[in-house]
């Protein structure tokens, strides 16, 4: 195998993503739920770790020198997370499918990324995939995790004592009114 041959690797934690995009490049992985602590931090401790796994693929479009990269993301995940009826875990499944369009630097990014309707990044700092992964399946948790039906049956709710006033103590608008007349 010559030098020409060999494919070059790309680092998913500082991805040059115009060269990924140059090249037609993809990149993919599952990682154990462990490798991201903020992901892991949102389930509940000791639950089914089925692990994250993503793939990302850049292309440029457009011509030339106004050829712009683009990073077509897919990531996937299950969950646990507390249910807000039944407080029992509950396998809650993520997906990510995103596109993200990127420019020079983070001032170009921020400027643009309110006016269009994509997402813009930059590719420079060098962005890091398992970051973005990260932060695209944090977007996807629910609001409200539940299940469609509670494997157990739900807790009543507590009755209500009334505590009905004693009949023998005068109320205290009586005397009012007899002072009133």
């Amino acid at each position: 195998m010559t030098i020409a041959d060999k494919k070059p690797t790309w680092n998913p934690d500082r991805l040059d993503v115009l060269a990924l995009a140059r090249a037609g490049g993809e990149l993919g992985a599952s990682d154990p739920i462990g490798r991201y602590a903020r992901l892991s931090d949102a389930g509940v401790p000791g639950g089914a770790d089925h692990g994250v796994i993503w793939r990302a693929q850049a292309e440029l479009r457009g011509e030339g020198a106004r050829a712009v990269p683009w990073l077509h993301l897919q990531a996937n995940a299950v969950l646990s997370l507390t249910c807000q009826r039944c407080l029992q875990a509950v396998e809650t499944p993520l997906e990510v499918d995103r596109w993200f369009r990127f420019v020079a630097d983070e001032a170009t990014a921020e400027a643009e990324d309110e006016d269009s309707e994509e997402d813009v990044l930059a590719l420079e700092p060098r962005p890091s995939l398992r970051e973005l992964v990260e932060d695209e399946l944090l977007m996807a948790l629910p609001l409200v995790p539940m299940h469609e039906e509670c494997p157990a049956p739900l807790p009543l709710p507590a009755r209500e004592t009334v505590v009905e006033p004693a009949e023998d103590k005068p109320s205290p608008f009586a005397a009012l009114a007899k002072l009133k007349r």
